[in-house]
Order: C-alpha cells, then structure tokens, then sequence
C-alpha cells in the first residue's frame, strides 16, 4: 500500500513508520474474513483492510474525522487478521498510530477524554480500584443496571495454606486488576505449583505491566511502569529466579513486547529483551513440566475460551490445549473460536453494545458444547464473560487447583 505523507506529518517519526509498516499491505482482504467487529457491523471501514484506508487517508491529507476515529475505535484490537495476514502486516501497531494521530489532529469529545483518564487513573492501581469497588459496592443498588452488573462481587477468603520453600523459585506477577477482584487466581496458581516443588516469589514494588496505558495512548506512562517492574524483576531472576510467570495473558503480551517500547532506548531495550529470555505464561511454563502429579482422577468436561492475546498474540493456544488434555480435561472447544469474547480490555467499557453482542455470541457457543462449566485465562475475559453466563467461569488454573487436589 503506496502512501505519501502530508507536509503536516512530514515530520512525525510515527508518520514515517506507519507508512512502512502500510507497505506490507496486498490489499487481499483475508482479514476481514476473522474480523469480529466486520462480522457484526458488515462495513468495510469497520474491518482491518478499511481501518488500514483511513489511517492511510489520514497520513496523506494530514486530516482526520469523527467517523475515522469512531471506525479505529471500534476495532478490539484482537490480533485475528495479523493471524490471517499473508503479509505480516504489523496492525496493531499501525492502530496504535493512527489513533494517535487522530487524537493529535483532531481531539476527541470531552467525554472520552474523561472516561479514558478516568480508567487511566484507576484501573492500574489495585489500592484505588479496591476502595472504589467498595463504595460501588455499597450503592450498587442505586445504580443503573447496565453499570451494576460490571461491579465484581467480593471473593471468598483464599484458603490459607502454608507453602514449603523449594529450590526452584519463580516470580509471580500479581497483576493490577486481577490482585484487586480475583487474587484467587493467583492463590491456586502458587498452590499447583507448590505441589510441583516450585516456590512462588512476590516482588512487593512491582506495579501494573502498563498494558492500560499503552492501549488507551498514554505509552510515556507505560514505558514509566515498564522500566520500574524491569528494574524489579531483572536483579531477582539474575540472582536465580527461572522466570516470571503470569496468569493473565493480556498481561503476559504486554510484557514480552516490552522490547518494542523502548525502540529508542537502547539501554531499556536490552534489559527487556533479557527479561523477554524468562517472561511465561502460566500455561506455556506448565507446558514443559512435569505435571503427573497434577492429573485429573477423571476427566472433567471444560468448555475452553482461548483469550485473543494468547491466541493471537502469545501464538500458544495449542501448548495451552495440549496441557488440558494431558492433565484430563475434556476439552470442549466453542464453534468460532478465534473470534474474540468482546472484553478487548477496557472495549467492553468503551463500546459496550458491540461487546455485549460478541459476549451473547461467545456464551452462546460455550454452552452448546454441553459442559457445564467454563475456563479462560485472562482476567478482563473471566470479568466479562462472568457478568452474563449462567455457568461457572473461573480461570483453567483454578480449575486444576480444585479438580487435582489431593
């Protein structure tokens, strides 16, 4: 895709590196075909071919409009058509820039300003989203429902357990939003790995991975939480530590793409690619170990939601499927299973009607595989898909944690 860049632009780093990167694209329209929001909407603009039109559009006039914003906007950036893509077409990084620039030409309403600085300020701070849970907890009935069914109820106490020290030590990431609604999830995982002779470390400084940042346009904030968790977890797996594990693969994405954060830092991006070389997801990690110990006594049937991030993304939804089914699960997976639930992060609070309908969509095909409960493992994905199903939907670790007990 040829593109000439406005007088305007001509100066923007970003500007010239979105053409190149536009290069790439045959025009062929295969990803339109795995596109979630052009299989709901059926606009041209509204698929990953029509978004790459406008950013070009953008980059040529130097000009942009409220209809361009709202077609980038709509798109969850699920990674499905770089998965389709004969080409290697980069998209997710050509979105990044090109609402970017849109938001530089031309600033969005009032509104969205303060809805993204509100999630901005909230969401990757546990102690502020807790205490904001509480009180939205104790008005929740004065609320809309619309609103209501978004506010997590409180979990169950962990069960306490005492963990024996091991020679093989891990670092386990705690997450932003997941340590503040589900540190369940994070209990099961450090109690299945006890049982396989691995010890848990928490890093109390570390803080969020910055993926809310980076996705809602602020990546000066995320590259501050980026270089602050490497300046955390470096020393520790120098020191000994065999990786850094994470449970939510939203979470394990932004981290190993720290490198592309800093393409101009050298010293950080050094650093991130050594952290890369130790960064897992929970699953890819369980993958490769010894896990007879872990099986289920019999098999337990699961319907499986494999997260967009790790499957598009992390490229390791068969490791994932694999582990399942050697552990003794009954995997069940649902019809259209590349196409996203709809959470996309913070999407389902951004475009809440598209997201519902893919959700409706998603759950739909999780209960016709006839298990009665459900697994994914990413934290927005669990929250989402929770809100509405009337199965139980937990994390897969979780799932191992109660299914394999002792």
């Amino acid at each position: 895709m040829d593109t000439r860049i406005s007088f305007l632009l001509h100066d923007d780093p970003t500007a010239r590196e979105a053409r190149e990167l536009l290069s790439r694209c045959v025009h062929c329209g295969f990803c339109t075909a795995t596109c979630p929001s052009y299989q709901l909407l059926g606009d041209e603009l509204d698929g990953p071919r029509g978004r790459l039109y406008l950013i070009r559009q953008l980059l040529e006039t130097g000009k942009t409009s409220t209809g361009t914003r709202q077609h980038l906007d709509r798109c969850l950036l699920c990674r499905s058509c770089e998965t389709t893509c004969p080409s290697g077409v980069n998209y997710h990084r050509l979105l990044h820039i090109g609402r970017h620039l849109s938001g530089a030409l031309q600033s969005p309403p009032l509104s969205q300003r303060l809805r993204n600085a509100l999630l901005r300020g909230l969401l990757p701070y546990p102690k502020r989203l807790g205490a904001a849970l509480g009180v939205a907890r104790l008005v929740r009935p004065l609320l809309p429902a619309s609103i209501r069914g978004k506010i997590p109820g409180r979990r169950a106490d962990a069960r306490l357990k005492s963990y024996s020290s091991h020679p093989r030590k891990i670092l386990l990431f705690q997450g932003c939003v997941q340590s503040a609604v589900a540190r369940d999830i994070n209990d099961a995982t450090r109690r299945v790995l006890d049982r396989l002779d691995i010890e848990c470390l928490t890093v109390a400084r570390e803080r969020c991975c910055g993926a809310v940042h980076h996705h809602l346009d602020a990546e000066k904030q995320a590259r501050k939480f980026a270089r602050h968790n490497i300046d955390q977890w470096l020393p520790l797996l120098q020191e000994g530590a065999e990786a850094l594990l994470v449970t939510a693969t939203a979470c394990a994405l932004e981290i190993q793409e720290y490198p592309q954060l800093f393409d101009k830092d050298p010293a950080y991006q050094q650093k991130a690619t050594e952290l890369l070389q130790h960064c897992q997801e929970i699953g890819s990690f369980l993958f490769q170990q010894d896990t007879g110990k872990l099986k289920l006594a019999t098999p337990h049937p699961l319907a499986l939601h494999m997260p967009c991030t790790q499957q598009h993304g992390l490229r390791s939804a068969d490791k994932v499927i694999e582990l399942l089914s050697r552990l003794g699960f009954d995997l069940r997976l649902p019809d259209d299973n590349h196409l996203c639930c709809g959470s996309a992060g913070t999407y389902s609070l951004q475009q809440p009607r598209l997201a519902g309908k893919l959700r409706q969509n998603k759950l739909q095909a999780l209960e016709q595989t006839g298990a009665e409960i459900i697994a994914s493992a990413n934290i927005g994905c669990l929250l989402h898909l929770g809100e509405k199903s009337r199965l139980p939907v937990k994390h897969w670790i979780q799932w191992l944690d109660e299914f394999s007990q002792d």
